[in-house]
């Protein structure tokens, strides 16, 4: 049964519930000062779409047609959604941090997420009448360990730091990519909603690259662990950017409440039959990049890591329960559910990874102090 909010104090106090439910500890986490930030309107008028050209839209009264709103408040639950996944996911690492620098890294990675959440909160409550009230209790009543969130990444086990630095280069790149779509909505306060969070954002993504550049650099985690890692989150992350030719994505940008990537810069007319495609593109030639960079500290050619293929362990979209190698061959299905089990976590990849992560080199060492210049 969702829990009846009247106001955004009543889901402040859930907020505070669900903080408690989830087990997160009092301390940095539960001190810090959360509230809604919106930053300017870079640019005041409709930038895509039907409606181009108009002031963008301040209220919900202004959006013109039911339809819009309602794919509009599809638009915010998920995204908020995702927040509120991530910081159950990664909630048990802040018994065992390798240094002080990277449970401080974590702390505010989990506050950030957490803030991110509250934003989208307040805009269902704000906007969106008893209806917002209802999906943002929601947002706290679903639960990542009991597989209950909206996109699959999201109910995805967090067991290790490598998982850890993983998901935030793979998986918070992906919201990298949707916060920056978003920016250039049509509605008003979630486009202003958006350059504050992409701020926090860019720490996220750097905690990712840096760890595993760190862990590459130390040499005592294997490659070929490493990458199997890379095997459980990469395809997830292909999946977050939906399915193949989506008419959502292509009412989505027709309405003018998300565009493409690269709106701003990109002047070609965009194919709204393939919006998903293009950012998924998008988004793979980034991490290749950031990949190729980590192989620059493996001296063994035949060691190096590499991003799988768009086809490989797709979830959503055409290539969906398909069967295909990391490499983008066709493989059996008889064949498959072997081959998967060779090439993912195994129990004991994951015993080594906890085994390694107990010795105090297995990672290069920063101090702590680093990153209080880091913040914002």
């Amino acid at each position: 049964m969702v829990r009846k909010l009247n106001n955004f104090d009543d889901w402040i106090d859930y907020f505070r519930y669900w903080q408690d439910s989830i087990g997160l500890p009092q301390g940095t986490v539960r001190d810090f000062k959360f509230e809604a930030k919106f930053g300017e309107q870079e640019v005041p008028h409709i930038e895509f779409g039907h409606y181009k050209g108009q002031h963008k839209w301040p209220t919900l009264m202004h959006i013109p047609d039911q339809r819009i709103r309602d794919a509009l408040l599809n638009l915010i639950v998920y995204q908020g959604d995702t927040e509120f996944a991530s910081v159950e996911q990664q909630r048990n690492l802040l018994h065992h941090a390798p240094s002080d620098y990277d449970l401080l890294s974590l702390q505010r990675v989990m506050t950030e997420e957490m803030r991110h959440g509250w934003q989208m909160s307040y805009l269902l409550c704000a906007h969106f009448g008893d209806e917002g009230k209802r999906e943002a209790a929601k947002l706290l009543e679903r639960r990542a360990d009991e597989g209950e969130r909206l996109l699959g990444s999201f109910n995805e086990i967090v067991d290790n730091w490598l998982d850890f630095f993983t998901y935030t280069q793979f998986i918070d790149r992906d919201g990298k990519f949707q916060l920056k779509m978003l920016s250039v909505s049509a509605f008003d306060p979630l486009s202003r909603s958006m350059g504050p969070m992409l701020k926090e954002e860019s720490f996220h993504l750097g905690t990712g690259n840096n760890g595993l550049l760190r862990i590459v650099k130390a040499g005592k985690m294997p490659p070929e662990v490493i990458q199997r890692f890379f095997y459980k989150w990469i395809p997830t992350a292909f999946d977050l950017f939906g399915t193949d030719a989506s008419s959502s994505a292509h009412w989505a940008y027709v309405w003018g409440l998300k565009g493409r990537y690269d709106e701003r810069e990109n002047q070609a007319e965009a194919d709204k039959q393939k919006l998903n495609e293009a950012s998924r593109g998008l988004y793979r030639q980034e991490i290749v990049k950031l990949v190729e960079r980590l192989n620059m500290f493996i001296p063994e050619r035949e060691r190096w890591l590499k991003v799988p293929d768009l086809k490989f362990n797709r979830r959503i979209g055409q290539y969906a329960h398909q069967y295909w190698t990391v490499d983008g061959e066709p493989i059996g299905q008889e064949r498959y559910a072997a081959y998967l089990q060779d090439i993912l976590p195994r129990p004991e990849d994951i015993a080594l990874v906890h085994d390694i992560e107990k010795e105090p080199d297995w990672i290069e060492p920063k101090k702590a102090d680093t990153l209080l210049n880091q913040q914002p």
